[in-house]
């Protein structure tokens, strides 16, 4: 299950990267085996475990000291580069073992002190734990079999079964300075042990040599594995076929209006593999969920329990699905009551809507502000089911309690974030974009991505599509799709549900013009026209509008229509005239839609570079008209030619503008025979 990726050759191609001095090249092959298991989700997810090296490096006085360095706040093990490890000097970090207590404030103070490089990223909050080792290297991870062993009752009896007196035993303690002293005591009882067992929380081996630590990563999980009968990976990215497209959006607008009426509604990610049914159809499901996380880190990711959704709750409807949230967040609020009044310090209630979702016979379901940390929660939700469900089956998942939970989620370090920073404009909107793979749709696509939206592309051409996706970078997703073909609106507001849980924002944008005399035009050309240039934006806004009204929340519908709707061009009437009624259409559609919250605009475009405008018809035209193909594309007020992503910002103003409907922005540089008054 857990396998043994080391490789001599890269090892040492990383060390030579490193550079010449040796303490470079031994941060180099920490940096490699540290990807190593980091790019392995049954070793660590999502920010789970640390590594570090200690090694030699001159300070301002020429003098040798041993410098730590240990993995960086904001950095992933599978992707962290040397910076990602910032370096600290090591003996003024070793001398806080001799005192009795040291706030997380007063930890986190001194290690930024002690910092080589003043600007690097805060030190894992378990740097002492790696100060306080002697071993070289030291690696942390949170893997699925060790939280699975951590978090048995007889955790430490079946540890010494597994590998005699091989691991030291540390109880539970919250990460900091008290966790470090601990552990370091633990080993010094015995410094022969490889490693140390976290109960309740995870596992560290260390070394001499990154791989003797590394090794050891390995080898002690693969027994726990083999041992619990593990016997593949946890899968994290299984979605399959499922009957709740009009469920999923009601949940994800419930849980929006959790937060309020003007909140962004959350992302939604799916998995719905065999393994993640069949734990759905547990008889204990709801037992189970109270239990907390399978590591403690989880809790700040996804809270301390899921929404269990039984199948009698959700096929029930909204209603049903509205008291289930209301009890969850008075359980939830009832909880920080409780503990609250515990705490040594002032506490702020976090939002009461649930990260994580247990949907008997639909799937597991992860909830986040954008995309990251919707998939986040999924792979965390995929994790912890697996962990409760094996767990629970050896002996039983009983992770820490109520108190430790709500320590780690209210840690003071955590707190001190609340309120910093402000998100992108459009944070947590999905944005469907028809013919997004093409000039206009792609620049509208990085437009509104650049604010913070999740965009789900339609195109037909699937080259195309794939290219402008891997361009976007993660987050983003679409569908190859004919918008002209039946049922095609309905196949796409499906697949954005299954992505996303659902739909903010359509921008009707696909569209294609064909010249012609209308008397030469026949009528099968002219009906296709009306099918791509009309019939598929009605269809679409049809279907957007019934996804909005489902999630009761608003929604918006923005078309690309076109000066040629106001201002027709000889020959252009096949492309005119749908465009025409699609202007009507928008304006129809605000009238009607406007009780829903639902908001209906248009943009209109001239003489963009595209798809529908490219080189040798702007040659034909502008030798047409005796002009330059440069005055031809300037042809307007400003003397300007207009861009796509000019458009494309005018659909994001518009987006933005939330007291516009039934309006159309002209983005044509002056044209006042377009002028719409």
């Amino acid at each position: 299950m857990i396998e043994n990726n080391y490789r001599p050759k890269e090892a040492a191609e990383w060390r030579s990267a490193g550079g010449e001095a040796p303490a470079d090249q031994d941060l180099g092959e920490r940096v490699y085996t540290s990807r190593l298991i980091g790019q392995n989700p049954d070793l660590v997810m999502h920010g789970g475990g640390n590594t570090s090296v200690k090694v030699r490096r001159e300070n301002l006085f020429g003098e040798s000291c041993d410098v730590l360095h240990v993995k960086g706040s904001g950095w992933d093990l599978d992707t962290i580069l040397a910076a990602g490890l910032p370096g600290l000097w090591l003996d003024p970090l070793r001398d806080l073992r001799r005192l009795e207590r040291l706030s997380d404030e007063q930890m986190v103070n001194v290690q930024r002190s002690n910092l080589l490089d003043s600007t690097s990223p805060n030190p894992s909050v378990e740097t002492l734990l790696h100060a306080f080792l002697p071993h070289k290297y030291v690696d942390h991870t949170h893997a699925t079999p060790f939280l699975i062993l951590a978090n048995l009752p007889d955790a430490a009896e079946i540890c010494k079964e597994i590998f005699g007196s091989k691991l030291g035993i540390v109880p539970y303690i919250m990460p900091g300075f008290a966790l470090a002293k601990k552990a370091a005591e633990v080993f010094e009882e015995d410094p022969t042990v490889e490693g140390l067992l976290l109960l309740g929380h995870g596992h560290f081996a260390f070394g001499d040599t990154a791989k003797q630590s590394y090794d050891l990563i390995i080898s002690h999980t693969q027994a726990v594995a083999e041992f619990l009968n593990l016997k593949t990976p946890t899968k994290l990215k299984v979605r399959q076929p499922h009957q709740a497209h009009d469920i999923l959006p009601v949940i994800r607008g419930l849980i929006g209006d959790m937060a309020g009426p003007e909140a962004p509604m959350p992302i939604m990610d799916m998995r719905n593999g065999p393994e993640e049914v069949s734990f759905l159809e547990r008889s204990d499901l709801e037992e189970l969920a109270k239990r907390g996380t399978a590591s403690p880190d989880h809790v700040i990711r996804i809270k301390g329990r899921p929404l269990v959704l039984r199948k009698s709750i959700w096929s029930a409807g909204r209603t049903a699905i509205k008291s289930a949230l209301d009890s969850y967040a008075d359980e939830y609020r009832a909880t920080f009551d409780r503990q609250a009044l515990l705490a040594d310090q002032p506490k702020t209630i976090l939002p009461a809507d649930p990260k994580t979702i247990w949907m008997e016979g639909v799937g597991l379901i992860g909830l986040g502000a954008n995309a990251t940390a919707a998939r986040i929660a999924g792979d965390l939700v995929v994790q912890n089911a697996r962990v409760r469900a094996v767990g629970e089956d050896a002996g039983g998942f009983f992770p820490i309690g109520e108190k430790d939970l709500f320590d780690i989620e209210y840690w003071s370090l955590e707190q001190a974030k609340l309120g910093k920073g402000t998100p992108p404009r459009l944070r947590g909107k999905v944005v469907m974009v028809t013919g997004g793979a093409g000039t206009i749709g792609f620049a509208i696509a990085k437009a509104f991505a650049r604010e913070g939206a999740e965009c789900f592309l339609i195109d037909m051409d699937q080259s195309m599509l794939e290219r402008g996706l891997a361009d976007l970078g993660s987050g983003h997703s679409g569908l190859v799709l004919n918008v002209t073909e039946s049922g095609s609106a309905e196949k796409a507001m499906e697949a954005c549900i299954d992505t996303f849980g659902g739909l903010d924002i359509l921008v009707s944008n696909a569209g294609a013009a064909m010249a012609g005399a209308l008397l030469d035009l026949s009528e099968e050309a002219l009906r296709a026209a009306f099918e791509l240039n009309f019939f598929s934006h009605q269809k679409f806004a049809i279907a957007a509008s019934k996804l909005f009204k489902t999630q009761g929340r608003q929604g918006q519908i923005l078309f690309n229509i076109s000066k040629q709707a106001v201002n027709p061009g000889k020959n252009f009437g096949a492309y005119g005239m749908p465009k025409a009624t699609t202007f009507f259409l928008m304006r129809q559609l605000a009238l009607e839609l406007g009780d829903a919250g639902i908001r209906v605009n248009g943009v209109n475009a001239d003489r963009i570079r595209s798809g529908l405008l490219d080189d040798d018809f702007i040659v034909e035209r502008a030798k047409a008209r005796g002009v330059s193909e440069d005055q031809y594309m300037a042809g307007n007020l400003l003397r300007k030619e207009v861009r796509a992503d000019h458009v494309a910002d005018a659909f994001v103003v518009l987006a933005l503008s939330e007291r516009t409907t039934g309006h159309v922005m002209t983005v044509d540089g002056g044209n006042i025979e377009a002028a719409l008054r």
